[in-house]
């Protein structure tokens, strides 16, 4: 071996952290970091591993807790504290919503090197000027070329199902109508059970779930009631685990039975949060408070997959 190969050699083995791979639980649940961002990333780590949080979805996008235009330099070194601090690192949330966003390419090779084989992508939005059927034969091409750039690298981008008027993949058959085709191993859904109930209270979200598990990648997991706000218009508000109108228990049978392997992602989006419910980098609450309500949500959800037989 020539003194370059190993040069060579010793930088790659540098640039790598050890591979992303999940804790031994049957399915790991994944910190949010959007909920830490008041943290810098060996705090956070250090914080979630103390809650309890098997891992740690990072922020991989403008204003996150790693920027997508420092993805070579600073994604091995969150990964490495999130290692050092007992967690796993099996996915990001990306600033991805196509293969030619800003610096695509540099975020799913670095993500691969890395062994983080998922990361959380949308974005489309419908245009009310152009037909439905017209937008999903867009977005699926968009789609399939970002497919091709995930094959490439090993990786899968799990897009994220959110609610409200005009967002893509709110109705979820849209959505699985643009992956259905495509390659599943390196583009699907990441089923938001919280926005699910949502746009379907009743059976929707059951047909939706049954629709999208073939090809579901990743689970986020939060709760909501109905409710006026004041102005006397409704609306849904975010509350803790279990305190709202989710079925949590009838989804995850859902889950159970379709041989769903993970990640998790426990989202906490409620207002007693103080701004870390919505990526805020300072708080209204103390650390002592955030600390209560993370373990409080982390221990009911344990619960609930304790009773699917899930954990």
């Amino acid at each position: 071996m020539t003194r370059r190969h190993v040069l060579h050699a010793g930088a790659a083995a540098a640039f790598a952290a050890p591979p992303a791979k999940l804790p031994d639980t049957k399915l790991p649940v994944c910190a949010f970091s959007k909920h830490f961002q008041w943290l810098s990333i060996p705090d956070a780590a250090k914080l979630a591993a103390e809650i309890g949080y098997d891992a740690m979805d990072l922020t991989l996008r403008t204003g996150g807790h790693v920027l997508p235009e420092r993805v070579a330099d600073d994604l091995p070194k969150a990964v490495e504290q999130l290692h050092a601090a007992g967690l796993a690192a099996p996915m990001t949330t990306a600033g991805i919503v196509d293969a030619r966003s800003p610096h695509a390419e540099a975020m799913v090779r670095t993500m691969s090197k890395l062994g983080m084989k998922r990361y959380r992508w949308g974005g489309f939005r419908y245009d009310t000027s152009k037909t439905i059927p017209q937008q999903i034969a867009e977005f699926k091409a968009a789609s399939k070329d970002l497919a091709a750039l995930n094959k490439q690298y090993g990786v899968c981008a799990m897009y994220h199902t959110h609610s409200g008027v005009g967002q893509f993949g709110a109705s979820m058959w849209d959505i699985w109508m643009v992956v259905r085709d495509l390659d599943t191993s390196a583009v699907g859904i990441n089923l938001d059970i919280g926005h699910a109930t949502v746009e379907g209270g009743l059976g929707g979200w059951i047909n939706t779930t049954r629709l999208v598990a073939p090809v579901m990648r990743g689970i986020a997991f939060k709760d909501f009631r109905w409710e006026k706000n004041a102005k006397g218009k409704w609306g849904a508000h975010w509350c803790a685990l279990g305190q709202g109108m989710v079925d949590f228990g009838g989804f995850l049978k859902l889950v159970k039975a379709s041989g769903f392997e993970g990640p998790l992602q426990l989202h906490m989006e409620y207002d007693e949060l103080g701004g870390a419910d919505s990526g805020k980098t300072k708080m209204t609450i103390s650390r002592e408070e955030f600390t209560k309500l993370c373990k409080r949500d982390l221990e009911a959800f344990r619960g609930m997959l304790r009773t699917a037989g899930m954990a």
